[in-house]
């Protein structure tokens, strides 16, 4: 008896009410509740103007925006990139070589530059021209290159008797290709491809004259193989790059995966003779940076269009955003905002023909107006504090940005600091990624320098439901 009342008593003491437990074990200053709010936001477009220039690709050719009926128009200026590894095995010792000139001095039989095509937009069938040609001087690859600068105009260009110059006629389907090889750079395991011929007379800077571009080369290598160790030493003593430019034609623009300069020679092993080429990359070590023209006053129309807002690239147009950041934080100054999400919808594109060359951007990055130059000169990555990615949703038609809680606390903390202290912009970028064992993540982010457009809903007259952020507020009671 006295065990079972004992049991009794037990099963009692564990009976009391659990309702308040989860406050038993907090003080009162630590409860709170949970509140929502919409808040609408503004946006308009503003034009962007030159961006930098630093992407994994390079752009040339020239293509009709049908937004604006106006050209734009894609040129790239790229250096060489050389291994320390390699760079005491480039060529073969000179006297195992096979092919000499009249004075009995080592020669390459044939030089070529290949631009190789990851991809493209328009017409594949369309003839474009292209001219390449030797700068004058390297530029740095520390420098902030911007996609107005103009080599031509800067006077970097090599224009004296002997320097490279040479154009090709060109078009994205190699027609003389066969059907076969054709299949084999449709699986995309090998680049299709330019070939530029540099086996013209090529006279360096001290007037010393050689058959060809790619002998220049071999003879540098041999005379002094130092000026071979890096890229730096090259690009300074030897090569300081090539300016790519679309010379004729319209209607196409490729994406150049990387250029190659190859030289193609023969040597003698053993009584053997062997063919072998000497091969320079344009690797994501070395600079590339294309340069964008196009008429102003075709983004000035659609930037003064106040019943949507706009993104274009490369002749750009952002979105900008004002934030209602006093007002979101109006009377929960001592809250915990948990969440803070905004949509941006797609409207539909004003005719077929935008649809079939115009594509949306992919990935848009939302950043402060005030940090939008400094983070892609100091190669930035989103933080989730002041800077967001968000990926377009083909079957929503949007983009989204699911928590810019820490964006509106680091603006409410800033007010007043900058008259742009409110404001943020949406950007296309281009979004390299680096892979482990673990995870994937960011590793670079560069401004989108394909030819995209996308009407946002928006703008000072909106025709349709008002752009709104969504909070979700923690009230301390």
């Amino acid at each position: 008896m006295v065990g079972i009342a004992l049991l009794i008593a037990a099963i009692s003491s564990c009976s009391e009410d659990t309702s308040t437990l989860g406050y038993s074990l907090t003080s009162s200053a630590d409860k709170f509740t949970t509140e929502t709010d919409t808040f609408d936001i503004s946006t308009r477009s503003i034009a962007s103007g030159a961006v930098l220039s630093r992407n994994a690709y390079s752009y040339l050719g020239r293509i009709k925006d049908p937004e604006t009926g106006t050209y734009i128009k894609c040129d790239y200026t790229t250096q060489f990139s050389i291994l320390e590894s390699e760079a005491s095995t480039l060529f073969k010792s000179s006297e195992t070589i096979v092919g000499r000139d009249d004075n009995n001095q080592p020669i390459v039989d044939s030089c070529y530059v290949h631009v190789l095509i990851n991809t493209f937009q328009g017409d594949s069938l369309t003839a474009m021209k292209l001219s390449l040609m030797e700068l004058n001087t390297p530029m740095k690859s520390t420098d902030a290159i911007y996609t107005d600068f103009d080599p031509e105009a800067a006077g970097i260009i090599r224009t004296d008797k002997g320097a490279v110059r040479s154009d090709k006629v060109y078009t994205t389907s190699d027609l003389t290709l066969s059907d076969s090889m054709r299949n084999v750079y449709r699986t995309g395991k090998y680049f299709a491809y330019v070939k530029v011929p540099l086996n013209k007379e090529y006279i360096d800077k001290d007037g010393k004259k050689y058959n060809n571009y790619g002998t220049y080369i071999m003879r540098k290598f041999y005379e002094n193989a130092n000026n071979f160790k890096n890229f730096n030493t090259f690009t300074r003593n030897i090569c300081p790059g090539f300016y790519v430019k679309s010379a004729d034609g319209q209607g196409n623009i490729i994406e150049v995966a990387f250029t190659q300069l190859n030289m193609y020679y023969r040597y003698k092993l053993n009584d053997v003779t062997y063919n072998t080429t000497c091969s320079l990359n344009s690797t994501d070590e070395v600079l590339k940076a294309t340069h964008v023209s196009y008429d102003q006053s075709g983004i000035d129309k659609l930037v003064a269009t106040d019943t949507c807002t706009y993104l274009k690239t490369p002749a750009g147009i952002y979105t900008e955003i004002t934030l209602p950041i006093d007002e979101i934080k109006k009377g929960h100054e001592n809250d915990t905002i948990t969440s803070a999400k905004v949509t941006f919808t797609r409207m539909r594109s004003r005719s077929n023909t935008s649809e079939v060359i115009l594509e949306e951007p992919t990935r848009l990055l939302l950043i402060e107006l005030d940090s939008l130059r400094s983070f892609f000169e100091n190669n930035g990555t989103p933080d989730n504090i002041a800077s967001y990615l968000a990926t377009y949703n083909s079957s929503q038609k949007t983009y989204s940005f699911n928590n810019l809680s820490y964006l509106i606390n680091r603006m409410y903390t800033r007010k007043g600091k900058s008259e742009n202290w409110n404001k943020a912009v949406l950007i296309p970028v281009e979004v390299e990624t680096s892979s482990t064992t673990a995870s994937t993540a960011s590793s670079g982010i560069a401004n989108e320098m394909n030819v995209n457009s996308v009407r946002l809903v928006g703008g000072a007259k909106n025709k349709h439901a008002p752009v709104r952020m969504s909070v979700i507020y923690n009230v301390n009671k």
